[in-house]
């Protein structure tokens, strides 16, 4: 589920954006991001690790999917159709709200860094829930985004099924170990037709396995500048120029 659901929507309503204030590193050079960028990947594909580093290079505010709040996350990765509906619920709410809260101060902000596209709500939706739930889940999905801002651009980390299911084991998030390897491959699947198809925003797509977000500055300093100069359309980038 996304990783990117009465009781849900109060919950949903309370949930404050997970934000971080502006920072800006001493490391930042001329080159600077601006406007709202949001950053996508399956899961472990290293999106909030990247988005915070982006944050903090350029003195941004970082907005963070609140993962761990939602109450059948760890129900769903133990039984996906009956816990389907609710976690994807859960989650399309309180993104919600958290875009609502971001739409209304983000003139205030010359950077925002989010770590998930609300849209690709719908990818997880797709495949995981049943005819039924969908067809409801498209009624409610469909109202909501039309009040959620569309980002400036997107950054997709691309990356290796083997690499993913490494990363998801090595940060020891315990639900998460009900991942298989099959349900991440039909994510890979779903998050690559998705992005190659999406032209509400500038998509780059990374391949992140070929990137230490945590590593060198000038590997990030490189990303820095890709980010910035792709304005239109999908673009592709590894270290060493985009492919």
């Amino acid at each position: 589920m996304g990783a990117g659901e009465g009781e849900i929507g109060a919950a949903a309503g309370r949930a404050a954006p997970e934000s971080s204030p502006p920072v800006r590193s001493p490391a930042a050079d001329a080159v600077r991001l601006r406007g709202h960028i949001a950053i996508e990947g399956v899961i472990g594909a290293g999106k909030t690790t990247l988005a915070r580093r982006l944050a903090e290079r350029g003195g941004g505010r970082t907005i963070l999917e609140p993962v761990e709040e939602n109450p059948f996350l760890r129900p769903f990765y133990r039984d996906r159709v009956r816990y389907a509906f609710q976690a994807q619920l859960f989650f399309l709410l309180s993104r919600h709200g958290q875009q609502i809260e971001l739409k209304q101060r983000d003139l205030f902000d010359d950077l925002v860094i989010c770590d998930y596209l609300f849209q690709k709500d719908r990818i997880f939706a797709n495949l995981n829930l049943s005819d039924h739930e969908l067809t409801l889940y498209n009624r409610v999905a469909g109202l909501l985004e039309r009040e959620v801002p569309v980002p400036d651009k997107v950054v997709y980390l691309q990356h290796p099924l083997d690499t993913l299911a490494e990363r998801i084991r090595d940060r020891g998030r315990p639900f998460e170990r009900r991942i298989d390897r099959d349900y991440l491959r039909q994510l890979a699947d779903a998050y690559n037709y998705f992005f190659f198809h999406y032209d509400l925003a500038p998509v780059l797509i990374v391949n992140s396995a070929a990137v230490d977000f945590e590593g060198p500055e000038d590997q990030l300093a490189d990303l820095v500048r890709e980010i910035a100069r792709h304005r239109h359309g999908i673009g592709y980038y590894s270290p060493g120029g985009r492919v």
